[in-house]
């Protein structure tokens, strides 16, 4: 019977162990700063929330975001003559393949509704909440003992710093259910009055990119706030942006504390506190919530009025299970310090896509820490921004917005389609979250993005081999690959089906109306529509003899002097600077994208060849982005592990000290698509893929490399 009881345990022992071992090297990369950046915060958040901290543990001398899902404001619409509605706008027409088709690009005769169109809706800040200090005005000079540190295993941000000779002790959560900041405060100061809170609102603004900080904080006649005391211990601020209104909700604990304002010429307002120990809830919704007691352990059936106690628990057993669930790579016993760097690199993306990507929406290109792109996503970055939950085993994050999100931009995209005469649904790029994309002349000629829901569904179908799975993708499939066969141009005098012109590839950065079949745009036209017919057939469906047609009559993939080109045609192929920058994506098509199954499409000689002339010419140092890990995915399949770690070690892809991954000149800091790609390369090199199961790791680190919990990639 002790043997039994034994043998019945070791399931449960083995578990602890493993996520004994997890927790360890999750908190030997706990973030640790004396300072605040001045590009990039600590965060807490849920993914639809996050609010971001400097090293104060909260936005006392860096106005950084608290930034939302929901939280968008559009400006008044203009009152040019002619130009006063969104249907005013026209766009331009184009000759495409002997016909006039209408794209949504900027019209000179239409540029006010044009640039609305383009800069509305806006992501907004929420609010910012910090420290005030009396009547003294402040500086971070005038702390000392400055100390934080970010435990991911739990998701609390622990901050202390002194001032005039009092310790000041500062906890943040984020609850994994609302969009809540929880914030404890103890220190002396509090009851003499030295220190108090601040909670300021700030409009919105016109900028593409507003990068480290989010808002305008002194066009006070162009907003407004209300503040309505709601208990002893609670307050509702309204503020109205144009016709944009939305709700913070702040509870709190303790006798003789008080919230007033706003401060005149500000949108500031103050809070004491009667007490040293300040426990605070800060809640921010669309629609009033009713108030909540801070100290009240019960679960409320309203997501904006839970208590600081609900957070803080709710806040460690949902972090925990998120490191405990998933997958998993531990390099901790691996002596090489490019083993060490390589695991910072994916605890501190794993923690920081969580907080910023896991979305109900795409998330945008630096998640819920500034605004890049007026704070809109780009769907032809979803794939990079995104799959890396599913790679990961972290199928709830990504259902959040798949295939909902898809389903919900189907009439703007089947209406697209339409409109410019092709079939099916159209899904566009520079996206917000009604699914109009805004105007624009690449955002009109990009295709890249179409096939992207193939690849998510085939992933999911991997993992969940159902009719369920089938059933709730299938509209969407269907109408993309609809359009795509519908837009693919039969070429009579070759006899084959082409790409473009007018468009652009990846790079975005040719010629449109002279780029005509581009490598990895084929080759992925051709995934999505072998895909797409795949998914009729697993359903008893007929595949439509269209898609049948195009997918295996697409043109070939560009062949020059025995590596893939750009597209084709290109002139000076790998000799004019003008074509060799930007993203490489030829290395795409055998490392994102998984071999062809007909012979003949792909030859592995040319994809060598194309491999080693980007390491030799191309200027990677002019690259950003998801070029990297891309380029790893491509070394990986062609079993160059070394080559595949040496490019996510590159010294252009760089990740700072709490993880951000560095935009460089292009585009500001922290731009996630580097974060989410390394994931999905390290994915792959973790779980391998079809015909090639992993690991696959340097063969130095081999034997001390554990992952687990990865299935092979497609």
């Amino acid at each position: 019977m002790q043997l039994l009881g034994l043998l019945l345990l070791l399931p449960s022992l083995t578990e602890a162990v493993t996520n004994n071992q997890r927790r360890r090297v999750v908190q030997s990369f706990n973030v640790r700063r004396n300072a605040s950046s001045s590009s990039t915060p600590l965060q807490v958040g849920n993914g639809n929330f996050a609010f971001g901290a400097d090293v104060t543990g909260l936005q006392t001398f860096k106005p950084y975001g608290i930034l939302s899902t929901w939280g968008w404001h559009n400006f008044s619409l203009p009152t040019t003559a002619n130009q006063t509605s969104v249907d005013d706008f026209t766009g331009l027409d184009w000759w495409t393949h002997g016909r006039l088709v209408n794209y949504d690009q900027p019209n000179p005769a239409e540029n006010d509704i044009s640039n609305w169109l383009i800069q509305n809706p806006q992501r907004i800040n929420l609010a910012n909440i910090g420290f005030t200090f009396g009547d003294a005005t402040a500086t971070e000079d005038d702390l000392q003992q400055t100390s934080q540190v970010l435990d991911m295993w739990s998701g609390q941000l622990t901050s202390s710093f002194v001032y005039k000779g009092k310790t000041v002790s500062v906890k943040t959560w984020a609850d994994p259910e609302s969009d809540t900041v929880a914030i404890s405060v103890e220190s002396d100061l509090l009851t003499s009055g030295g220190l108090g809170l601040f909670i300021d609102f700030p409009y919105s603004d016109r900028n593409k990119f507003d990068a480290p900080f989010v808002g305008v904080w002194n066009a006070t006649s162009n907003h407004s706030t209300t503040l309505q005391q709601t208990s002893d211990n609670s307050a509702t601020i309204q503020h109205t942006l144009d016709e944009n209104s939305y709700f913070t909700n702040v509870a709190w604990e303790g006798k003789g504390s008080n919230i007033s304002g706003p401060a005149k010429g500000t949108y500031r307002y103050l809070f004491t506190s009667g007490t040293s120990r300040l426990q605070m809830t800060v809640s921010f919704s669309p629609a009033p919530a009713p108030a909540s007691n801070c100290r009240s352990r019960s679960r409320s059936t309203t997501k904006n009025t839970r208590s600081l106690d609900t957070i803080v628990a709710a806040s460690t057993e949902w972090w925990r299970s998120y490191w405990c669930t998933g997958a998993f790579i531990d390099l901790s016993a691996v002596n090489s310090p490019n083993a060490t760097e390589l695991q910072r690199r994916i605890i501190l993306s794993q923690y920081l896509l969580a907080v910023n990507s896991a979305s109900s929406n795409p998330p945008q290109e630096s998640g819920l820490v500034n605004n890049g792109w007026y704070g809109k996503f780009h769907l032809e970055m979803y794939l990079w921004h995104s799959l890396h939950f599913a790679r990961w085993n972290q199928w709830p994050l990504l259902w959040r917005s798949l295939p909902d999100m898809y389903q919900r931009f189907l009439p703007f995209s089947y209406d697209r389609a339409r409109l410019q005469g092709y079939a099916g649904a159209r899904w566009g790029k520079m996206t917000d979250p009604t699914g109009r994309s805004a105007p624009g002349e690449i955002n009109s000629l990009l295709i890249w993005q179409q096939p992207h829901p193939m690849y998510f569904a085939e992933t999911e179908y991997r993992a969940f081999p159902n009719a369920t799975t089938l059933e709730k993708w299938d509209e969407i499939l269907t109408a993309s690959a609809d359009f795509m066969a519908s837009f693919a141009w039969y070429n009579q005098s070759t006899g084959v089906y082409d790409l473009g012109p007018p468009m652009y590839p990846v790079s975005e950065n040719t010629n449109p109306n002279a780029t005509i079949n581009p490598t990895f745009e084929l080759a992925y036209w051709r995934f999505g529509l072998q895909v797409a017919s795949s998914w009729k057939t697993r359903q008893g469906k007929s595949v439509p003899t269209e898609w049948v047609k195009v997918r295996d009559n697409l043109a070939p993939l560009p062949v020059i002097n025995g590596t893939y080109a750009v597209y084709e045609g290109i002139p000076d192929m790998w000799t004019d600077p003008a074509t060799t920058n930007d993203h490489p994506a030829m290395a795409g098509i055998y490392g994102l994208l998984p071999p062809p199954s007909e012979k003949g499409v792909l030859d592995v000689n040319v994809v060598k060849n194309t491999a080693e002339k980007i390491k030799q010419v191309w200027p990677l140092d002019e690259s950003y982005g998801w070029d990297f890990s891309m380029l790893a995915m491509n070394s990986l399949r062609l079993g160059d592990v070394e080559q595949a770690v040496a490019y996510l070690l590159h010294p252009i892809f760089q990740f700072d000290d709490v993880g951000y991954p560095v935009g460089g000149s292009r585009v500001p800091t922290p731009y996630f698509p580097n974060s989410a790609s390394l994931l999905m390369a390290a994915a792959m090199m973790a779980g391998g893929w079809d015909g090639s199961p992993g690991p696959h790791f340097p063969e130095a680190w081999a034997k001390d490399v554990d992952v687990d919990g990865f299935a092979p990639s497609l």
